[in-house]
C-alpha cells in the first residue's frame, strides 16, 4: 500500500485508477461498502485502487473548536484502509485553496490531470466543492465528458438506521458497545503511543500508560474494561477516558492499568480495544476517595472478564 501526501506528490505512475473519496471516519461497515465496490472495480479493470482522504477533515478545518471527536486518528484510519485492501492512499491538505475549489475545479485539477480516474465511487451523501454543487449528476455529466464511469453506493442500514461515523459516535457516547461493535464491523479501539504523564497511578497503587491523545479523539467518557494490544502481545486491563475531573484534568487524558503487568511502556504503540463500560466519569472527593474506587474498578473488571467469553 502507498500513501500519497498532497497533490503535488501524485506522478505519472499514479495515473490511471479507480477511486473513492471521503473522510472515512472509522472506516466503519457503510465504508467497507464502498471500498469493496472500489476494489472489486479495480480488480475487473487490472488497475490500482485509490482511497482519497483529508487533513484535516473538512469538519475541524470549517470548525475547530466544535468539529466532533474522531473516531479514528490518520495512523488508524491509514492501518484500517490498507486492511480493505486499497493498494493506494492520497491525502489532500485539506486548505483555503482546496476549499475555495469550484466542483468543476475539482474535478479538473484532481480527477483529471491529478489520478487520471477510470472509475470513480461516491457514497450516498458525497458533495465537493466551494459551491456545493458536486454531486454524483455532476459527476456522471462529467464522466460521460472526459471518459470515466462512476458509482454510487446504496445506503447501509443496521437496525433500520444509516450506518455513519455520527451515528457511532452517538452510539458510543451512549456506552452500547455491542452496537458499535456492529456498525464498524469490529469492536470500537483507539491506538497512540504511550507518553510520560503525572505518574499519579502509580501513587495510587495503578500504574497506568498515558496513551497520547489530540484534541478531537475518542468520543466516550467513563472507565472500562479492555484489552490491550502491545508489542504483538495482548493483556486486559481498565481504561479511565475523559477529563479526570478529581485532579483537574484540562484536556482529554486516556489512561490505562495493565492487568498483572509491569514493564516499560514508553514510546510504545498502544491500542486500546472496548470492552464492557464499568462506570460513568464523575470527581471524586479526594485522593483516597479516588484510590478506593480505583481498587473497585479493577475488581470489577477482573470479575467481567471472569464470566466473559472472550
Amino acid at each position: 500500500m502507498e500513501l500519497i501526501r498532497g497533490l503535488h506528490n501524485l506522478r505519472d505512475k499514479h495515473r490511471g485508477c479507480v477511486a473513492t473519496i471521503g473522510n472515512f471516519d472509522g472506516v466503519h461497515r457503510g465504508h467497507q461498502q464502498v471500498l469493496n465496490s472500489v476494489r472489486r472495480k479495480a480488480d475487473e479493470l487490472g488497475l490500482p485502487s485509490m482511497a482519497i482522504i483529508f487533513e484535516p477533515q473538512p469538519n475541524e478545518f470549517f470548525n475547530p473548536d466544535k468539529a466532533p471527536p474522531r473516531l479514528t486518528r490518520f495512523g488508524e484510519k491509514v492501518r484500517l484502509l490498507q486492511a480493505e485492501g486499497v493498494d493506494r492512499i492520497l491525502c489532500l491538505s485539506f486548505n483555503e485553496r482546496l476549499r475555495s475549489l469550484s466542483a468543476d475545479q475539482f474535478v479538473e485539477e484532481l480527477l483529471l490531470k491529478g489520478i487520471a480516474v477510470k472509475h470513480f465511487v461516491v457514497g450516498d451523501d458525497f458533495r465537493f466543492g466551494c459551491d456545493r454543487r458536486g454531486d454524483y449528476a455532476l459527476l456522471k455529466e462529467a464522466g460521460e465528458r472526459h471518459g470515466f464511469t462512476v458509482a454510487d453506493t446504496e445506503t447501509l442500514k443496521i437496525d433500520g438506521d444509516r450506518v455513519s461515523s455520527t451515528r457511532i459516535r452517538e452510539v458510543l457516547l451512549n456506552n452500547d458497545l455491542q452496537l458499535a461493535a456492529r456498525l464498524l464491523g469490529r469492536r470500537y479501539r483507539v491506538t497512540g503511543r504511550v507518553q510520560h504523564g503525572q505518574k499519579l497511578g502509580r501513587e495510587l497503587g495503578a500504574p497506568t500508560a498515558n496513551v497520547r491523545m489530540h484534541k478531537h479523539i475518542c468520543p466516550m467518557r467513563g472507565v472500562y474494561a479492555v484489552r490491550c494490544s502491545i508489542r504483538n502481545e495482548r493483556h486486559l486491563g481498565v481504561c479511565n477516558v475523559g477529563m479526570r475531573p478529581t485532579v483537574n484534568g484540562l484536556r482529554p487524558a486516556l489512561e490505562v492499568h495493565l492487568l498483572d503487568f509491569d514493564g516499560d511502556l514508553y514510546g510504545e504503540l498502544l491500542s486500546v480495544e472496548f470492552l464492557h463500560p464499568l462506570r460513568s466519569e464523575r470527581k471524586f472527593e479526594s485522593l483516597d476517595a479516588l484510590q478506593t474506587q480505583i481498587q473497585l474498578d479493577i475488581a470489577a473488571a477482573r470479575e467481567w472478564f471472569a464470566s466473559a467469553n472472550l
